[in-house]
């Protein structure tokens, strides 16, 4: 079994050691404007999304395979606690939220195999796993997720042999078998793509009703098929593409959209800022040069940290987010909510990191991410510890508020610039 927390510890995880897999065949690139290489789509709301502080930060905890502090634990049990009591007042309403549903605000669809079977799941470079809820999987653990049936697709073959598992911070895990079968987004084909059907998966995805599985971006070093490792999605069709680069506009409050081989130039405005990647274990890292708080002085520090689609928040050092709070009039570290929160009257300042010799800012709007209870008068902060993780996460907080671009490129590089 392949743990999170042992791909993060490891440093023998490169495509030579895993012997990656070359899939029988690539796909050719069509979209709807007859151009080869090149698709663009946008991302689908999840009608059910609820933002809530703590149960975002506990799932990041669980992505990368670190047990949640007990204070945390509880603040999410305290959470769902209050949640049933609503949902118990409220017993004549439509349909219910789950009460595990508070993270995925944005899903994409995709289709499966021939006939097309479409599912809706999230994109994450934080990893390198294309996994799907499966006809595989017992009743008990769907509740109304699509899912992906390989008898009904007359392009899909099991890869013999090959099984794959994620074990979570909680010591829950997805695993199952896989598929080898055509995966279409937008347009984009890639032929003999590795889809890893899961015969079991974790309890808070079960209860996320509206994805149905993710789609891994990061470097094909971090998936986790064995015997042998399975190419992402991206690397699959990169040869095809007209650039090797993927780029993610992600919106504030609004679907954002992904585009594959080209970079489009009415999304960004004046220069795209290159940085180095390093791809060890398979994330895509880059260093920040420092951060200023408000319109404070920069200050200059190396920052290492993952720019992560699959993440809600941004995690940062102790120094770095204690310096913005300070700044937050009423701002603590709260036990109770699970992490940094302030008055909901208070007024934040914004957030500027270094990429390179360009300047990235988060509006103040953004860091605000709503009450950390539906009780509460205390708003939940955007910007929280990395304390704990042992991985600085640049997430969607950040990423939002830039248009970035993932380059697949020989070495690959990730640019940033200012939204058009």
């Amino acid at each position: 079994m392949v743990s999170i927390t042992n791909l993060l510890l490891t440093t023998v995880l490169g495509a030579a050691g895993l012997g990656l897999a070359l899939p029988p065949k690539i796909g050719t690139t069509v979209t709807e404007n007859g151009k080869t290489g090149r698709a663009s789509f946008k991302q689908a709301r999840n009608p059910n999304y609820v933002f809530n502080g703590a149960m975002s930060m506990y799932k990041t905890y669980l992505k990368y395979g670190v047990p949640a502090p007990d204070h945390l634990v509880k603040a999410v049990a305290s959470f769902k606690a209050e949640e049933l009591q609503k949902r118990a007042a409220n017993k004549g309403s439509a349909a219910a939220v789950p009460i595990d549903e508070f993270d995925i605000a944005y899903v994409t669809p995709v289709s499966i195999g021939t006939p097309p079977q479409t599912l809706n799941l999230d994109f994450d470079t934080g990893s390198s796993d294309l996994w799907v809820f499966s006809s595989l999987l017992p009743t008990s653990q769907r509740r109304g997720q699509e899912i992906y049936t390989p008898t009904k697709s007359t392009t899909a073959s099991l890869l013999t042999g090959h099984t794959w598992s994620i074990t979570y911070g909680d010591g829950s895990a997805s695993r199952g078998t896989v598929y080898i079968d055509n995966f279409t987004v937008g347009g984009l084909e890639a032929k003999g793509q590795a889809v890893q059907a899961a015969q079991q998966v974790s309890t808070s995805f079960t209860s996320e009703t509206q994805i149905d599985g993710l789609v891994g971006l990061g470097f094909s070093s971090l998936n986790t098929v064995n015997p042998k490792g399975q190419l992402t999605y991206f690397d699959n069709i990169k040869a095809g593409l007209e650039k090797p680069v993927f780029t993610a506009d992600l919106k504030f409050h609004a679907a954002g959209s992904y585009d594959f081989g080209f970079v489009d130039k009415a999304k960004y405005k004046g220069e795209i800022t290159y940085v180095p990647v390093n791809t060890n274990p398979g994330y895509w890292t880059f260093i920040s040069g420092g951060f200023a708080v408000g319109n404070g002085s920069f200050t200059e520090t190396s920052i290492s940290g993952i720019a992560d689609t699959g993440t809600t928040l941004a995690y940062l050092p102790n120094t770095v987010v204690n310096a913005y709070y300070k700044q937050v009039s009423g701002a603590t570290n709260s036990r109770s909510y699970g992490g940094y929160v302030f008055p909901c009257t208070s007024t934040l300042p914004s957030f500027t990191f270094g990429v390179g010799a360009a300047k990235i800012t988060i509006p103040a709007e953004y860091i605000n991410y709503g009450k950390a209870s539906a009780s509460s008068s205390q708003c939940f902060g955007g910007i929280q510890s990395s304390s704990g993780l042992g991985i600085n996460i640049w997430g969607d907080v950040a990423l939002k508020s830039a248009f970035v671009v993932f380059d697949g490129s020989t070495p690959p590089t990730l640019g940033w610039a200012a939204k058009a």
